[in-house]
């Protein structure tokens, strides 16, 4: 038999004063041991391949999805079992007591578990009913979905914070560039922005939900993903399956409200985004340019919203940008796996070793985006917008100074895996964007 892969604290459990051989603790499986479902589990381990074999049995219904689902290939190690339930079980070991799950469904997953965690078998509640068990009922000890302490609604909405990525709405702040950079400033203007906004952190928050049930298996194995709020078990599958639709819908609601072409333009972000999890991240560098045509979009989106004319130097300008901040992205998490001396990623194309070529490929991107604006400056199309233009060109050394601290962060593994937040956290960072706010204003 396999043996535990998990150690115990003895200072999370108090012995027994029952004889250790005279007892049997017994673990509901779903609820008090796993801190998931067992059949989401089963279906979002593959989500393709289950829908795969769904479509080739050529038997819809139930029945047909129950019998997959109980072949699918969990990676039992790495399921997010409560740590409490788990010292509890190791305290009866320790007392010598035998360790049963109890499962209603799925036995041969429930009996993979068992074996995997060095407990003694699988009853079902209907044994527990009759009596008809391995060992005397009047020795058990259970230990059920009750017993296991729910979360409070503080800690709730943290952990629905956490797994809606509200931190990452600061990338949705782009869709008032387009009104800032054309100066307009109307309440009307700046309100359809905020619409604009919101509408695009219920749709990325229901995506990031998406991708984190897509990624699921990835993420457990991975060191810091692992403690995402699905991958940990802090948040039900179901629950995600069921916030998903409705922050569409709000989406969809809010950018009506906007304009039918601004509904137009999300529906492209969301399309790109699904294709993203779905196929466009595990290709190499195809992933790099749809990450930065996504964050290019939420501009394009802004002056659709907005209803002001998008330049083509903004655009050029942050395609280059966004690509070397995609470029930097990639880069924090291979330089992060070869620190932490782990395998090339398996949900990625890309390797350990790529680690210098795409370090060479986000300086060249940043050295592009300031040749760009530096293009600009110099260029007609200023004139109409600034009364004092050449106030512009005290921009390019900061935007120097801040593409060449974001890639030396990088290369010192000190920049986080998303260099945009980067830039909110950073101290350098603010006061760099602090001033080239203040240069934009004084050039107005």
């Amino acid at each position: 038999m396999e043996q535990p892969a998990w150690s115990y604290d003895p200072g999370l459990s108090e012995p027994s004063a029952t004889p250790a051989a005279a007892r049997t603790l017994v673990i509901d499986l779903e609820g008090a041991l796993l801190r998931s479902e067992l059949l989401m589990e089963a279906l979002f381990s593959s989500p393709g391949r289950m829908l795969a074999r769904f479509g080739a049995g050529g038997r819809p219904g139930m029945a047909a999805l129950t019998e997959i689902l109980a072949r699918a290939e969990i990676d039992y190690a790495h399921l997010p079992y409560d740590s409490d339930v788990m010292n509890r079980a190791l305290a009866a070991r320790a007392r010598g007591e035998k360790i049963y799950l109890v499962a209603g469904r799925f036995a041969g997953h429930a009996a993979a578990i068992a074996a995997h965690l060095g407990f003694d078998g699988v009853v079902t509640p209907a044994d527990l009913a009759a009596g008809s068990l391995p060992f005397d009922r009047a020795s058990i000890e259970r230990i059920e979905n009750r017993d296991v302490r729910k979360a409070s609604l503080k800690t709730s909405l943290k952990i629905w914070a956490k797994a809606l990525r509200v931190y990452q709405y600061a990338k949705n702040t782009l869709v008032f560039v387009p009104a800032l950079t054309a100066h307009q400033m109307s309440l009307s203007a700046l309100g359809d922005a905020l619409l604009a906004f919101l509408a695009f952190s219920a749709c990325a928050s229901g995506a990031y939900l998406m991708n984190d049930l897509l990624d699921l298996a990835a993420d457990r194995q991975h060191p810091t993903k692992r403690h995402r709020a699905l991958a940990a078990g802090d948040l039900p599958i179901s629950s995600a399956l069921s916030a998903i639709p409705a922050l569409w819908s709000f989406a969809v609601a809010a950018s009506l409200c906007i304009s039918p072409l601004f509904l137009g333009v999300l529906g492209v972000y969301l399309a790109t985004t699904i294709a993203y999890s779905l196929v466009l991240k595990r290709k190499m560098l195809v992933d790099i340019v749809t990450l930065a045509g996504l964050y290019t979009l939420r501009i394009v989106a802004g002056a659709v919203g907005v209803g002001v004319v998008l330049s083509e130097w903004l655009l050029i300008f942050s395609l280059f940008v966004f690509t070397s901040l995609a470029l930097i992205k990639r880069f924090s998490e291979l330089s992060m796996r070869e620190s932490a001396g782990l395998a090339d990623p398996s949900n990625r194309d890309y390797r350990v070793t790529d680690l210098q070529i795409i370090a060479a490929m986000a300086a060249a991107s940043a050295m592009n985006a300031v040749t760009v604006f530096s293009l600009y400056v110099s260029s007609s199309a200023v004139t109409p917008l600034y009364s004092r233009p050449w106030m512009l060109w005290l921009l390019t050394p900061l935007l120097l100074y801040w593409f060449g601290r974001a890639l030396m962060m990088a290369h010192r593994r000190e920049m986080p895996d998303d260099p945009i937040l980067y830039a909110f956290r950073d101290g350098p960072s603010r006061i760099a964007v602090a001033a080239m706010i203040c240069i934009m204003l004084a050039a107005i």
